[in-house]
């Protein structure tokens, strides 16, 4: 900087401050760290005396170098080179940069240290590590065993699942000691488990040492999370670790606070993102350091270091939250299914419905059903009740409001005993429309697309919400009438409205912006979208379920199984018929989703579906993989890879794009871009072998570099 901007630009750096102040500089200076010096190259180092290769795995994610490298391990390191370690190696140097017989050169990058060898195979000059980034130990045997299963199955690299199976490391974390472990608690008693079908025989079981394999339909009501602490205790009780994995943090938080009532303080560790960084680490740590056997978390801690496993346990595997958006994109419950078969350790896969994959276990025989009895489900879960079409058609109040007759009765009398839940399918306002008089969508005359109102104003200006063309002369097909109402209305919407409706009587809403976690049993409204619905205190005294045609009609195999998933996990909040809980469900009555409400059995549904798919070829029964990208990739792809003989081919098909002013979806083409996909569906038995080839294509067409991306995905969730 020059004198001229600024006075005393060229003078020393203090000239003229304090004697006080200078000292307290020259002593901050002293004491400063010096900077962290580069890794060094070990030019002329002298090698370990025992075991001097080291079999490292670099964090590269890309499928052609899925593979082991090794490193010559200079004698400075040996002690602290151990199997596990993280460590920086040169990587991408040639064979042409030989020096002193080591390999010079390429650029630093991250890694594990996998294994000590006594020798290498490759026949040439090895480089030496370049630093060991700290000498604890994060990847042991028992993990690498599994990351590495699952990068097979999903078509992936070690480095990508290690990437989401180890937390980044914070050193002040690893500073800290973990505490001593405790000594093994005592034997539960079965609690509530004794309204189960076998409950009491399975955590006996896990109490004596067993691996018992269960599919579980819990009851309706909070009892869910001490249950599940439960098998936790009897799991410790054997001496042995358990892992319990849930959708999000507010289901983390309840067991957590039920393994805290139960065993105290110090038994497991919590892992979700609300932890920070240093919290995670330190908790992770202790798992690995065996001071903790129990762990309780979301979606990451599927791939927890728990020591001397005896029990997975899985809540909710319909939610959407358990499937990873990072690459390989493994899912939560196929995760934990192979830690079970890796570790011969008890598998709990439980919720308040059952899913497809739930069903065919229990179909197969590998695991055995945790159910109760009808009556106590039918003393247990709320009376439900249906609107359907011709109920609306007859109803004047639902044509010219927003809910039906029977909906606002049920809201009436349930504000005298206590809060009502309303759950909206979708957030927000707007809002497509829809024929007033006889329901049929409205759609755009030039596309077919959806009609919607700008604004959420049903008599405003319409607008097609594909081609984006204006509608001012709209008349339904169908029936000839001209008025329009929206077929769906957001959560706020829906909070407007029934404020206006209900003046003296709070309004809460719980979604996207803001989600609840409890609420008073004081009468109030309570408007959510699905999975954001918060507990109440005592239950909800009622429950509307609303638009349930939207969930039914996503054009999803899977739309029916999700909707009922939903609407019991909202259902499930509200006190038993016995109390007075009433569950009003705005849906055709005669659809199967909507009859296993009424019946409360999602069980079996789910062996319904899993017989119709079967019967179709449809997944969980088949495999099923995508293959995404522009049409010329696509078909490239396709035409480079070595599928199984039995592998089917389906498409491509163009991919619908985010529409404008929408947030883009996992796995959906870049804003602008036109892209096709394929399935690909091999029969049972065959899924590793269509997984290994289509990681062999993915290798070779990243080797020759150059070409345009491509994305691979086994088991695809929507698969239309």
């Amino acid at each position: 900087m020059s004198s001229e901007n600024g006075q005393g630009g060229g003078g020393a750096a203090g000239e003229g401050a304090p004697p006080e102040q200078l000292a307290l500089i020259r002593e901050t200076v002293r004491q400063a760290k010096t900077p962290r010096a580069k890794p060094r190259t070990w030019r002329g180092a002298a090698l370990a005396g025992e075991l001097p290769v080291a079999r490292v795995l670099v964090d590269k994610g890309v499928l052609h170098l899925d593979r082991y490298f090794d490193y010559a391990v200079p004698a400075e390191l040996d002690a602290d080179a151990q199997p596990g370690v993280r460590v920086r190696v040169r990587f991408g140097a040639g064979r042409g940069r030989v020096r002193d017989g080591r390999r010079e050169g390429g650029g630093l990058i991250d890694g594990f240290l996998v294994e000590r060898l006594a020798a290498s195979d490759y026949p040439g000059p090895l480089a030496a590590l370049a630093q060991v980034v700290s000498p604890e130990p994060v990847l042991g045997p028992e993990l690498l065993g599994l990351a590495r299963a699952v990068a097979d199955r999903y078509a992936g690299s070690l480095a990508d699942v290690l990437q989401l199976a180890v937390p980044p490391r914070n050193a002040r974390a690893e500073q800290r000691p973990s505490p001593a472990p405790l000594p093994p608690p005592g034997a539960p008693q079965t609690g509530t488990w004794d309204r189960y079908e076998r409950g009491g025989a399975f955590l006996e079981s896990l109490a004596s040492g067993g691996a018992p394999r269960a599919v579980w339909n819990a009851l309706p009501g909070p009892k869910w999370s001490e249950e599940l602490a439960r098998a936790v205790a009897a799991t410790l009780s054997s001496g042995r670790g358990a892992l319990v994995v849930v959708p999000d943090g507010r289901a983390a938080a309840r067991v957590d606070g039920a393994l805290t009532e139960l065993l105290g303080e110090g038994r497991h560790a919590l892992l979700t993102a609300d932890a920070g960084p240093e919290r995670r680490y330190r908790e992770w740590l202790a798992v690995r350091r065996g001071s903790v056997r129990a762990v309780v978390g979301t979606r990451a801690a599927m791939f927890a270091p728990v020591q001397d496993l005896g029990l997975v346990a899985l809540w909710d595997d319909g939610d959407d939250s358990h499937s990873e958006q990072h690459a390989p994109q493994p899912h939560a419950r196929e995760v934990l299914l192979l830690r079970a078969a890796q570790d011969k350790c008890g598998f709990l896969m439980g919720g308040w419905s059952c899913t497809v994959e739930g069903a065919q276990l229990v179909e197969s025989g590998w695991a055995r059903p945790l159910v109760a009895g009808r009556e106590l489900v039918r003393r247990a879960a709320p009376l439900v009740r249906t609107v359907g079409d011709q109920d609306l058609a007859r109803d004047e109040a639902a044509r010219a409001a927003r809910l039906p007759t029977l909906a606002w009765q049920a809201v009436r009398e349930g504000l005298r005993h206590g809060p009502v839940l309303v759950q909206v399918p979708r957030r927000g306002y707007v809002p497509r429309m829809a024929c007033a008089q006889c329901r049929a969508a409205a759609r755009c005359r030039h596309c077919s697309g959806p009609l919607e109102a700008r604004g959420g104003d049903a008599g405003g200006a319409l607008w097609c919400g594909w081609c984006g063309r204006e509608e001012n002369a709209w008349h339904c097909p169908e029936c000839g009438a001209f008025r329009l109402r929206a077929q769906v209305v957001g959560a706020r919407r829906t909070a407007e409205e029934l404020g206006r409706a209900f003046p003296a009587v709070p309004v809460r809403t719980s979604g996207r912006e803001q989600v609840l976690d409890t609420v008073p049993a004081a009468p109030a409204l309570v408007v959510s979208t699905p999975g954001a619905e918060p507990v109440a205190e005592g239950g909800y005294a009622a429950a509307l379920l609303l638009d349930g045609w939207a969930m039914l009609g996503r054009p999803d195999l899977r739309a029916g199984e999700d909707a009922l998933r939903r609407w019991i996990a909202a259902a499930a909040l509200v006190r038993p018929q016995e109390a007075g809980g009433t569950v009003v469900v705005v849906a055709e009555p005669t659809l199967r989703p909507v009859q296993a409400l009424v019946r409360w059995d999602p069980v079996g549904h789910a062996v319904r579906e899993l017989a119709e798919r079967a019967e179709l070829g449809f997944p969980p029964v088949s495999r099923m993989a995508s293959v995404s990208g522009t049409g010329e990739a696509v078909t490239a792809f396709l035409a480079a890879v070595e599928l199984p003989r039995e592998a089917e081919l389906l498409g491509p098909v163009p991919i619908p794009a985010a529409p404008a002013g929408r947030p883009r979806r996992p796995g959906a083409p870049p804003p602008g871009e036109q892209w096709e996909r394929a399935l690909i569906r091999v029969p049972p038995g065959r899924g590793a072998a269509l997984a290994a080839a289509l990681k062999a294509a993915q290798a070779a067409r990243m080797a020759r570099g150059g070409e345009e991306a491509v994305r691979v995905r086994i088991d695809p969730p929507d698969i239309g």
